[in-house]
């Protein structure tokens, strides 16, 4: 690949801007010449109709038409046709300092794939944050992606944010709403991207409108994109800790009822546990099957470890242990129906005994018959998969 003529690229995504898209714009190129830095502004406008791409084009920068609305895909028709080796992006709300980028630049050159802008450490202005973004959304979602994605990013949401342009696109980023800043972020992590920050500023939005940002449902969508991108703690971590909790209980009541002091958690605990067992068991299937489509899709890269664990799980053995476990309850269930017909049917004497052999084979046929079925489910998603891995 032939190296860009330009080391960088500072974008700026762009809807009715015009109160403030020069004066970014100044500053950008401002910034450039004072640091003797080869590199372009672009101005991704996603439908202007304020005069700001007259703006734009009367301050020298290159614009790009796109005709997709949301901010990621103003930011990723930017990238697109951007021509610099690096490239920071920025909100053209006059908030972020493009005339501070230098920072940024020399992670670049240190050798970093993505580096993003600390407002925290950096400084916030009065009144440039709102209450609940400084103190509630931002603090919460950035704590829930280092849990979720053990990324060391400290302001998770900010606009400031520079990447090399090769390694951006080989993310594939999808999304193009709001949440594509979380999107980029946790991508960059999955695959492994050298990152870092540098503090930075937040000044007040110097637009006399409202933002388009909306609190609620943006942040609503950066959440659901973060659960959405984690099988594990969406459905692997929860069924995990309901599955043993359940079968702990269930194990326990199945023997002999527990006594509390003046509670007794017998056949109807017993029940609550069975159905806590069948439900975690599909969300692990979920969490599996959700792993299994994002790594087809391309959504999160191969790991060793999970293909292999893949590759021992054929249909056969998943057939084995499904029919294995259906007829445990078969057999139980029988059990229970030949203890009857020596009652000749009538009315059962001792109901709670009868329960502890009822409520366990009840939940083991239902397994056993979702164990089958799921081991034809992975058989066929498997064999797109290995389809994939043999064409790359």
């Amino acid at each position: 690949m032939a190296k860009p003529d330009l080391e960088l690229s500072i974008i700026m995504p762009c809807l009715n801007e015009a109160e403030t898209l020069e004066v970014c714009i100044k500053k950008a190129k401002k910034n450039l010449i004072e640091n003797n830095i080869a590199g372009e502004v672009v101005i991704g406008d996603n439908g202007s109709t304020d005069g700001s791409i007259e703006i734009a084009l009367r301050n020298g920068a290159q614009l790009v038409h796109i005709k997709e609305k949301g901010y990621g895909a103003a930011i990723m028709g930017a990238i697109e046709a951007s021509k610099g080796e690096f490239i920071i992006m920025g909100d053209a709300d006059d908030s972020y300092d493009f005339s501070n980028l230098m920072p940024f630049v020399l992670k670049f050159r240190e050798g970093h794939d993505f580096v993003m802008g600390n407002r925290f450490k950096g400084g916030i202005a009065k009144g440039a944050m709102p209450f609940l973004h400084r103190y509630l959304g931002n603090p919460v979602l950035s704590f829930i992606g280092r849990l979720f994605f053990q990324i060391k990013i400290s302001d998770f949401h900010c606009g400031l944010r520079g990447f090399r342009k090769e390694s951006i696109q080989k993310l594939e980023l999808r999304t193009t709403g709001m949440e594509f800043a979380s999107e980029m972020v946790v991508k960059s992590s999955i695959f492994k991207l050298k990152m870092t920050e540098v503090p930075t500023t937040l000044a007040k939005d110097g637009r006399s409108r409202s933002p388009h940002l909306r609190t609620w449902r943006d942040g609503w969508r950066h959440l659901k994109f973060l659960l959405m991108y984690s099988p594990k703690w969406l459905f692997f971590y929860p069924g995990l800790l309901l599955f043993i909790i359940s079968t702990l209980l269930f194990g326990l009541i199945s023997m002999n009822p527990i006594h509390a002091r003046q509670l007794t958690f017998d056949v109807h605990t017993l029940t609550y546990c069975g159905a806590g067992i069948i439900l975690s068991y599909q969300l692990l299937s979920f969490s599996f099957l959700s792993r299994i489509y994002a790594v087809n899709q391309g959504l999160i890269p191969v790991r060793k470890k999970f293909l292999n664990m893949f590759k021992f799980f054929d249909l056969e053995k998943g057939l084995i242990a499904g029919l294995f476990i259906f007829l445990a309850g078969f057999l139980l269930s029988l059990n229970f129906f030949l203890s009857w017909k020596q009652e000749d049917y009538g009315h059962i004497t001792d109901l709670s005994a009868s329960f502890r052999v009822l409520i366990p084979s009840i939940v083991m046929i239902i397994i056993g018959i979702q164990t089958i079925f799921l081991s034809f489910l992975l058989s066929i998603i498997g064999t797109i998969q290995n389809i994939k891995f043999l064409d790359e």
